[in-house]
């Protein structure tokens, strides 16, 4: 009798140490409440806490987890009407506030975003709905964090995963986008066609610039060797003074017979001419350079002594000089 007694007494201690022993999983954390009030929190690995004065009151998962947002209807500032939905990434850091700060906490977190999605969406138009997508997460998650800071968790991220215009805005955007693109196109083609009109009347103008600045140094250049050329007229002109002053009366025949030599050459490169007529007044002008040196020497009180003149060259019978 006694020893059925011992081994109920021990058995009765084995289950007594085996209930108040609490393993608590990697991950998540227990609540220990001591007659309904909680006590403390039991982390993870073996604990031991005497059965039937305390036990384990919330069992939290404290690691990253994920809420999705269904999708809804949502009216933006425009009056334009979309589907979103989205998803919640949070984690819990307070156990016991997680625990008992809050009911249900997964569907308190649900309804939280979903009336703040609501809120930040429909002060916005379609537009900024569309394009602004990064915007609306941030402004979401600061919201919603700030909200649920009272409950021990932390919101980490706000994610919309899709917004579903209606199909005649869908199809009205796609006009717009359309007309867009052939709007821009036709400004680019404006504007090529302007650069190139632009390029061609500066190319024309410096062409007429180069002309202009050519033929400027053209008649410049022209000037110059007309210049110098009279320059050196007028030096031969004043040579042969000079030389007519000193006595010397050939200088001026020599002038007069290079002039007429010069005058002759011209005859002879014609191309079209094989005989050369000259009138009665060259073959006078020949007689008479004689004569003029005479003149000069009695000018200059040289030698009165008068120079018979060349003998004229006979006449062929149609006037055609024989030599």
């Amino acid at each position: 009798m006694l020893t059925t007694f011992a081994l109920t007494l021990t058995a009765l201690v084995l289950f007594y140490l085996a209930v108040s022993v609490k393993v608590v999983r990697q991950g998540y954390q227990y609540t220990i409440e001591r007659f309904g009030r909680f006590t403390e929190v039991a982390r993870p690995g073996l604990n031991f806490y005497p059965a039937f004065f305390y036990a384990v009151g919330r069992k939290i998962n404290m690691m990253e987890q994920v809420v999705d947002i269904p999708g809804q209807e949502i009216i933006t500032k425009d009056n334009a009407m979309v589907s979103v939905d989205g998803v919640v990434f949070f984690q819990v850091l307070d156990a016991a506030k997680a625990a008992y700060e809050v009911s249900e906490l997964y569907v308190a977190i649900m309804q939280l975003a979903t009336t703040n999605l609501r809120t930040v969406m429909g002060s916005m138009d379609l537009d900024e709905t569309l394009s602004k997508r990064d915007e609306i997460n941030a402004r979401l998650l600061s919201v919603v964090d700030h909200a649920t800071n009272a409950w021990g968790i932390k919101i980490t991220r706000v994610e919309l995963k899709d917004i579903r215009p209606p199909a005649d805005i869908v199809n009205a955007m796609g006009r717009q986008m359309k007309a867009e693109r052939e709007k821009r196109a036709n400004i680019l083609d404006a504007e090529g066609a302007r650069a190139a009109e632009i390029l061609r009347a500066e190319g024309e103008k410096q062409g007429q610039i180069l002309q202009a600045e050519g033929r400027r140094e053209a008649a410049f250049r022209d000037a110059e060797a007309r210049e110098r050329e009279a320059e050196a007229e007028a030096k031969a002109t004043q040579m042969v003074s000079d030389a007519i002053s000193a006595g010397n009366p050939q200088a001026l025949n020599y002038f007069i017979a290079q002039k007429y030599t010069e005058a002759v050459s011209q005859f002879a490169t014609s191309p079209n001419a094989k005989t050369i007529l000259f009138p009665v007044e060259a073959t006078q002008l020949i007689g008479t350079l004689g004569g003029i040196g005479a003149l000069a020497r009695e000018a200059l009180g040289g030698d009165n002594t008068p120079t018979p003149p060349p003998p004229a060259p006979r006449r062929g019978p149609f006037g055609q000089s024989q030599g």
